[in-house]
């Protein structure tokens, strides 16, 4: 059920040289949660100015491409140079929701408002479950088969076609489901903690991406 969060090994390999150096030169975990947050604000700026078609879903795909680089690389610096906080798992979250909010806001600018806000609203859901879900002890759960990266893929075929009629409902449909989904998987967790023990509970995970 990790979708294509499934990559992200494979995704963070391919970022070492780069979190290496960005590790080396002292930058601030907070510099990169936020630069995510920019890239996705260029994303939706684009899908605001330009006409559907190959120019906007390659210039939407490379941004969204950097903003999950951002998403990756964040936490991973904030490992490797010691500089993992509770505080920095806080503005993790907040620039994950941010930066879609930013994309959904340049699609608000150009397609019908009541798809954009039903959208925004449905692909809150999955992270409001695995936050639950993580401060009631259970793992912080991730991927699809409708998570952020699906949910990137669905902006570029949006900046490509334009064909509201399918994007916008495939991202409300895909994050209702992923949302369930994970909250099964949730109860699940909680549920064999609870007949595990306190002790068990005790010693479960409360986030999964402090830093």
């Amino acid at each position: 059920m990790d979708g294509l969060y499934a990559l992200k090994p494979w995704f963070a390999d391919r970022l070492a040289s780069l979190r290496r150096a960005l590790v080396a030169r002292g930058v601030a975990p907070a510099v990169l949660t936020w630069g995510g947050v920019a890239f996705g604000a260029a994303a939706g700026g684009v899908i605001a100015a330009l006409p559907p078609g190959p120019l906007a879903a390659g210039a939407v795909g490379a941004l969204l491409v950097a903003r999950l680089a951002c998403a990756n690389l964040d936490g991973g610096v904030a490992r490797e140079s010691g500089r993992s906080t509770r505080a920095g798992a806080v503005d993790n979250e907040l620039g994950d929701r941010l930066a879609e909010f930013a994309v959904l806001a340049g699609c608000l600018a150009a397609y019908p408002s009541a798809l954009v806000l039903g959208a925004a609203l449905a692909a809150t859901l999955p992270s409001w479950v695995s936050l639950a879900g993580a401060a009631a002890g259970a793992p912080r759960l991730q991927g699809g088969p409708s998570g952020k990266t699906e949910r990137c893929a669905q902006f570029v075929l949006l900046a490509l076609t334009g064909f509201t009629a399918l994007v916008f409902p495939l991202m409300i449909v895909g994050s209702l489901v992923t949302a369930v989904l994970r909250l099964v998987r949730v109860r699940r967790a909680l549920h064999a903690l609870d007949t595990a023990g306190p002790a068990a509970a005790s010693a479960a995970p409360a986030s999964g991406g402090a830093r």
